[in-house]
This record gives C-alpha cells, sequence and structure tokens, in this order.
C-alpha cells in the first residue's frame, strides 16, 4: 500500500463500541485529546499540590510562566470583569497547546488537525460567548446587529451582515487551526518522504537528500512555533469575542 501524505490524519478504532447504528468508538483521536488532557492536569497538579515552592523548580516555572501571560492576556483584552472567565481561558489554551505539541511527536496523533474537534470547540465556546452576552445586556444583546449612528434605512441589510459576521465566528475559530496544523503537518510529511525517497535511490541523490532532511529539520521547528502560535490566536480571539459580548463593542 502506497503512503500518502494524508495517511497521518486516519481515525482509527482502537475499541468499537456503538448501539445500533449510533457509533461511540473509542479512536486514536480520542486517545490523544485524553492526553494532552491528562498531561497538562498532572503537571498543574504535580507543582501546585503542596502549594508550590518558594524557589520553583523547572515545570514549576514554566506553569508559572504561562499563568502570567494568560493572566496578562486576560487584563489586557478583557479588563477586570473578565478575571471570572480566566479559568476557562487558562484551560482552553492549555489544551491546545499540549494537543498541538503532542501532534509534533514522531508517530503520535494530531488531533486538532480534525476540524470537528476544532469545530467543536470553537462552536461550544460560541454558544458560551453568546450566552454571556445575554447575562450581561438582556435582549439589548441585539444592538450588536446595527452599528451605532447607522441609517435606518440601511437597517435589514446591516443586521443580516452583522449577524452573518457574528455567527461566522465560530466557524473561523475553527477551521484557522483546523487549517495550520493539517496544512503544516502534510508539508513535513511530503518533504521527509522525498528526502527518503532520494536517500533510498542511493548515489548522486543519496547525497542530495542532504538538502531535504535540513528543510525537514527547519519546518519542524517552524510547526512547534506555530503550535504554540496557533493555541495563542485561537486564545486571543475568545478574549475579544468576549470582550465584545460584554461591552457589545
Amino acid at each position: 500500500m502506497i503512503s500518502t501524505p494524508l495517511e497521518q490524519f486516519s481515525i482509527i478504532n482502537m475499541i468499537p463500541l456503538h448501539i445500533g447504528n449510533v457509533y461511540f468508538s473509542f479512536t486514536n483521536s480520542a486517545l490523544y485529546l485524553f492526553l494532552a488532557t491528562g498531561l497538562v492536569s498532572l503537571l498543574c497538579y504535580l507543582v501546585t499540590v503542596n502549594g508550590g515552592y518558594l524557589i520553583p523548580s523547572r515545570w514549576q516555572s514554566i506553569v508559572e510562566m504561562i499563568f502570567q501571560f494568560v493572566q496578562s492576556l486576560v487584563e489586557e483584552q478583557i479588563g477586570p470583569q473578565g478575571r471570572k472567565y480566566f479559568p476557562l481561558i487558562f484551560t482552553t489554551f492549555l489544551f491546545l497547546l499540549s494537543a498541538n505539541l503532542i501532534g509534533m511527536i514522531p508517530y503520535s496523533f494530531t488531533a486538532t488537525s480534525h476540524i470537528v474537534v476544532t469545530f467543536g470547540l470553537s462552536f461550544a465556546l460560541f454558544i458560551g460567548i453568546t450566552i454571556v452576552g445575554f447575562q450581561h445586556h438582556g435582549l439589548h444583546f441585539f444592538s450588536f446587529l446595527l452599528p451605532k449612528g447607522a441609517p435606518l434605512i440601511l437597517a435589514p441589510l446591516l443586521v443580516v451582515l452583522e449577524l452573518v459576521s457574528y455567527c461566522f465566528r465560530a466557524v473561523s475559530l475553527g477551521v484557522r487551526l483546523f487549517a495550520n496544523m493539517m496544512a503544516g503537518h502534510t508539508l513535513v510529511k511530503i518533504i521527509s518522504s522525498f528526502a527518503w525517497t532520494m536517500l533510498s535511490v542511493g548515489g548522486v541523490l543519496a547525497v542530495a537528500s542532504v538538502i531535504p532532511v535540513v528543510i525537514v529539520f527547519a519546518l519542524t521547528g517552524l510547526e512547534i512555533g506555530v503550535a504554540c502560535l496557533q493555541a495563542y490566536v485561537f486564545t486571543i480571539l475568545v478574549c475579544i469575542y468576549l470582550n465584545d459580548a460584554i461591552h457589545l463593542h
């Protein structure tokens, strides 16, 4: 069977489970989602089980830096009212960061390269943010559909455009993360396969295979940066959307 760059994204049923025609099997995607959640939870537990140490260990320093980074992000984007949403934003950032980085381990699986995962997360957050908006403003929350000072004659058109733009936030959040993770891993797979083919042929091509190997290492470093960046972009957009819901910007 010929291996393809998209083979790494295949969903494999590890524990087949179903009731009639309803399938809820435990897959490799679910396994790595549990790993991402479990490892981060374990790390946070171990560094805080005794309240932490005055002189922090290496792992405690990493958790504290991430905590302070997300805390400053929430305060800058939302303000004092965003403090009660900090646990949600902090958890979202840690989950995405761990899921993206685990996918960089050779022969592992990148759960965030599947749109069903990223869109499910973004849609759930979108619903939650909308509920927050109604909690703060009631039916006045619908006022965001008509920009302040807009001519009344344009109201029907503007309401439709603003509603579509608002609902598209759920799609854009999930698609952006999915597309970046999938594209990067696919590119690395293609170039690494090309390098392996050149090396297998031997001769001059084996020597020339050094070039794609160097590119693969460079792309791997870039992908690690993208994995961190995409977790940051997803989180900051959630903060911006929360700020809009709270302050009706």
